[in-house]
């Protein structure tokens, strides 16, 4: 295993991309695919980039297939691809608003940028619905190798919020700067995604982020991807996705490398059957669809499937102040989540793994300060937050990586910028979730404006994060052309006559 403090990825070779330019393209033409012919537009910032958003890869899952499995959408009408689609439905509550408390703002010294933060983290303005099972493909196939690496993301949440449709998440600029496609994806949240139903299906949104796998594989092709250099990442909640997949479909992973961000399967604890079950009866009994003493299981979820959908999401707990922590998550069901995890093999695939460092620097606002606890063993105690939730079990995961003999690296995210700074008292630093807008080239500029450093550690780490997906064997150059940082080059280019 290999390690820089700062951002680097040196990946292991994979097979070689073609360097044939593909036939002439046309920025947004119209794209075939299983879902019926998808049309583009320009990117909104780079316009030669291709952007085709709201692609459907599940039928709707709504009714009948309400809380089971997703089932593949085959059509044949053309698909505008102007418009996101709807996020899945999260929290009935959302703990992150613009009327955050003010207590908790002078507390910690929450900035105006902070402010921001916190009132965008949950997808304001974004669309909800049921039937939100879509993905974006962003690709620029005039230029670089005919069939290009993809990168396929997760986005984060906690299992109960979040959207391909986050701003934060665009992917023109990582298409536009890196030979790469970039794909995002939505996913089930909340109990739709992870009902706990100990009769039915537990992990729904798992299944949901590998069927719009399949679909990549099936269709990417199209888009100038390879199908055969698929990488998988996210952050946090999709970090540890990620991990599950690695776990999930260890025989048949589809995808060629993996990036687990701030997240693992061990450290974002999945939810033991009885936990997850105690909440299905929760809001089964509140909707008068059954309780645990129903014995008519069918019933029950034919009850649940025909209940109007915002008056599940009323019965949820607000999931700040849950009994439990991430109480709509995957659950162990030993078939795609396992309650011994180290009994049962992993994909034989790279790994890139990371944390940021200081993780609970955004978790730590949401919660007042003890009055038993002196600042100082506040200190102690979100540190250790830090190790035993992240940087612990992403250092056992990347260890075991290593035993069974993958390409294995690790990242440590420190960047602190004035248009990410979210608290000073004490200092946020490099929190959970700052790194990621940083590495979409997507920060919020509308009250600070990016710096030089902070627009070239975004370039950087697009770079990095390309040449790991690309398979290629990564060259760091020192002092080239008497710059500072670092330049990646291809692990061969000073290698004429060897």
């Amino acid at each position: 295993m290999r390690s820089l403090d700062l951002l680097v990825a040196l990946a292991a070779p994979l097979a070689a991309a073609s360097a044939c330019r593909p036939p002439k393209w046309t920025v947004g033409q119209t794209v075939q695919t299983s879902s019926g012919p998808v049309e583009g537009h320009a990117a909104s910032v780079a316009s030669g980039v291709s952007e085709y958003l709201g692609i459907p890869y599940a039928q709707p899952p709504v009714g009948s297939l309400r809380f089971q499995p997703p089932v593949r959408y085959s059509g044949t009408s053309k698909i505008d691809g102007k418009n996101f689609g709807p996020a899945c439905f999260p929290s009935n509550i959302s703990a992150y608003d613009a009327d955050f408390p003010q207590e908790l703002i002078d507390t910690y010294g929450i900035t105006e940028v902070g402010r921001r933060i916190l009132a965008t983290i949950t997808n304001p303005g974004i669309p909800v619905s049921e039937d939100c099972l879509t993905l974006n493909v962003w690709t620029k196939p005039q230029t670089g190798d005919k069939r290009k690496a993809v990168m396929v993301y997760l986005h984060g949440g906690s299992f109960v919020s979040g959207s391909s449709a986050v701003p934060a998440y665009n992917g023109q600029f990582f298409a536009d700067e890196e030979d790469v496609v970039l794909v995002t994806i939505n996913y089930r949240l909340t109990i739709f995604g992870f009902p706990g139903n100990p009769h039915g299906h537990q992990n729904p949104g798992l299944l949901d982020q590998r069927l719009a796998l399949e679909w990549v594989r099936d269709n990417i092709a199209s888009f100038s991807g390879d199908p055969n250099r698929i990488t998988l990442f996210g952050e946090s909640a999709g970090g540890a996705s990620v991990d599950h997949h690695s776990f999930a479909w260890s025989s048949d992973p589809i995808v060629s490398a993996l990036i687990p961000m701030s997240g693992t399967a061990a450290g974002i604890t999945p939810r033991p059957p009885d936990a997850a079950a105690a909440l299905w009866y929760n809001t089964t009994t509140a909707l008068n669809c059954g309780d645990a003493t129903t014995t008519d299981a069918q019933t029950m979820l034919e009850c649940m499937q025909s209940a109007p959908a915002e008056s599940i999401l009323a019965t949820l707990p607000n999931t700040i102040t849950a009994p439990v922590p991430m109480p709509y998550s995957p659950t162990i069901d030993e078939l795609l989540v396992f309650s011994s995890p180290s009994q049962h093999p992993t994909a034989k695939l790279p790994m890139l793994i990371g944390t940021t460092d200081n993780e609970s620097g955004l978790f730590r606002v949401f919660v007042p300060p003890q009055p038993h606890l002196s600042p100082e063993e506040e200190d102690i105690f979100w540190q250790a937050e830090n190790q035993r939730t992240f940087v612990c079990p992403a250092a056992r995961r990347a260890a075991r990586s290593v035993r069974e003999g993958n390409p294995t690296w690790r990242y440590r995210w420190h960047g602190v910028f004035g248009n990410t700074e979210l608290a000073r008292n004490p200092k946020s630093g490099a929190y959970h979730d700052s790194e990621v807008a940083v590495l979409f080239g997507n920060v919020d500029e509308t009250l600070v404006k990016n710096t030089r450093e902070e627009e070239e550690v975004g370039g950087y780490m697009r770079g990095a994060w390309a040449a790991y997906v690309a398979g290629e064997e990564t060259l760091v150059r020192l002092g080239w052309e008497g710059k500072t940082g670092v330049s990646l080059a291809r692990g061969d280019a000073y290698d004429t006559g060897c």
